[in-house]
C-alpha cells in the first residue's frame, strides 16, 4: 500500500504504497468501449478503446502476450493461455513467479505454465517480441505513451482505459473478452463471479448494511494513515461484497485526484467505518491499538478489523481478477463477516 513512481520497478510496491497511486493523477475513466465489428456478425474485427485510442484486432489472436496485472487471469479464465506473462514479485508464496490462483487455473486445464518475463526494471520488449505475439494485453497496467507505441510496433496492444493500475476487474474482463472474440463468455464470467460473491457474503448476515474502508499504516511512521478512495479497486471490491463506502471516506476523498489519500494521525478518528480492512507494514493490529492516536479509529477500538498480513491474500484483494476473487473469497468473506459482527 506505498510506491515511488509509475514504472514497472514500482508496480508491485504500489499495491502497498500510496506514492505511485497518488501520482496517477489521470481521472478514472468511464467503462471502456469494447465491441466486435465484424460485418459477418462474428466477433472480428474487434475494436477496443483505451487511454491511447482504439485498437483493432482483425482476426482471432493465437499468440497473446500480457503485461501488468490481471490481464493474464482474464485471458486464462476465457480459455486463452498467454505466450508470456509477467513474473509475480509479490504474493508469490513459493517463489516460482506464478500467483497461486493463476497456476491453479492453468493446471486445471492441464496446460503448460506460460513463460515469464520480468517487468521490474521496465518492459522487456525483446523478450516479448521473441514470443511472436499477435496481441498484447495490458488492460490493467501503467503503460506510458512511449511504451505503448513501442509495444504497438510488435503487435496490436490494448492499454488501460483510464487510470494507470486502476482498471476494475469487470472492465478488464470486458476489454479482454472483446479482444479475444469472447465478449459473451466474458459477460457470463462476470455474472458468475458476482453471484459467487453474493452467495459467499450471504453466509455472514452481520455484514449486511455495514460500511467498510481500506487503510494502510507504516509501523515506522505512525504519524499518518493512508486511505483508499471510492475509485480504488480495493474499495470497489468491498462494495461488491456489500459494504458501502462511509461518508467519512467520501468526504475526505473529495479533493483527491488519485485513489489514495493521506490523513494525519491526529485526525485518525475521522476514519469512521463499521469495518476496516487494514495492512500494517512492519506491524499488526496491536501496533494501532497501542498508539494513543490510531487507537481512536472506531473500527480499531471495536476490533472490527480484517487484518491483511498475508501477502498472497493482500495481492488477491488489491488487484482482484476473475481468478483471484474466487480463490480469496472464502477467507476474505469470513474475515469481513467476523469483523462486521464486532461492529
Amino acid at each position: 500500500m506505498p510506491s515511488l513512481h509509475l514504472r514497472r520497478s514500482a508496480a508491485v510496491l504500489s499495491l502497498l504504497t500510496a506514492g505511485a497511486l497518488a501520482l496517477s493523477a489521470c481521472s478514472a475513466g468511464s467503462a471502456p468501449s469494447a465491441t466486435g465489428t465484424g460485418s459477418s456478425g462474428g466477433p472480428f474485427p474487434a475494436t477496443v478503446e483505451h487511454v491511447y485510442g482504439k485498437t483493432v484486432i482483425e482476426s482471432a489472436p493465437k499468440n497473446v502476450a500480457t503485461i501488468g496485472w490481471g490481464s493474464f487471469d482474464a485471458a486464462i479464465a476465457l480459455g486463452t493461455i498467454p505466450v508470456t506473462i509477467p513474473k509475480a514479485t509479490f504474493g508469490d508464496e513459493d517463489g516460482d513467479g506464478y500467483l497461486e490462483w493463476t497456476k491453479d487455473a492453468i493446471n486445471a486445464d492441464k496446460a503448460k505454465l506460460p513463460p515469464l518475463h520480468d517487468e521490474t526494471d521496465g518492459i522487456p520488449y525483446e523478450k516479448i517480441a521473441d514470443t511472436s505475439p499477435d496481441l498484447i494485453l495490458g488492460a490493467n497496467s501503467g503503460l506510458t505513451k512511449q511504451e505503448y507505441d513501442t509495444l504497438a510496433k510488435i503487435a496490436p496492444t490494448v492499454a488501460y482505459p483510464g487510470t494507470p493500475w486502476g482498471t476494475s476487474w469487470r472492465d478488464s474482463t470486458t476489454m479482454i473478452g472483446a479482444a479475444l472474440g469472447k465478449a459473451t463468455e466474458a459477460k457470463t464470467l462476470i455474472a458468475d463471479t458476482e453471484k459467487a460473491m453474493s452467495d459467499e457474503m450471504a453466509k455472514y448476515p452481520a455484514a449486511k448494511g455495514k460500511t467498510g474502508m481500506v487503510i494502510w499504516v507504516d509501523a515506522k511512521d505512525l504519524g499518518k494513515v493512508q486511505y483508499y478512495t471510492p475509485s480504488d479497486t480495493r474499495v470497489q471490491y468491498l462494495n461488491d461484497l456489500g459494504f458501502a463506502t462511509p461518508q467519512s471516506i467520501t468526504d475526505l476523498a473529495k479533493n483527491e485526484k488519485g485513489f489514495v489519500g493521506t490523513i494525519s494521525a491526529e485526525q485518525a478518528d475521522k476514519l469512521d467505518a463499521d469495518v476496516a480492512v487494514i495492512y500494517v507494514q512492519g506491524g499488526d493490529l496491536s501496533t494501532l491499538q497501542n498508539d494513543p492516536l490510531l487507537s481512536r479509529i472506531p473500527a480499531v477500538k471495536k476490533r472490527a478489523v480484517a487484518l491483511m498480513n498475508d501477502e498472497a491474500l493482500l495481492m488477491a484483494i488489491s488487484a482482484p481478477t476473475v481468478l483471484s476473487i474466487p480463490w480469496a473469497l472464502p477467507t476474505y468473506a469470513k474475515m469481513l463477516g467476523e469483523a462486521a459482527a464486532k461492529a
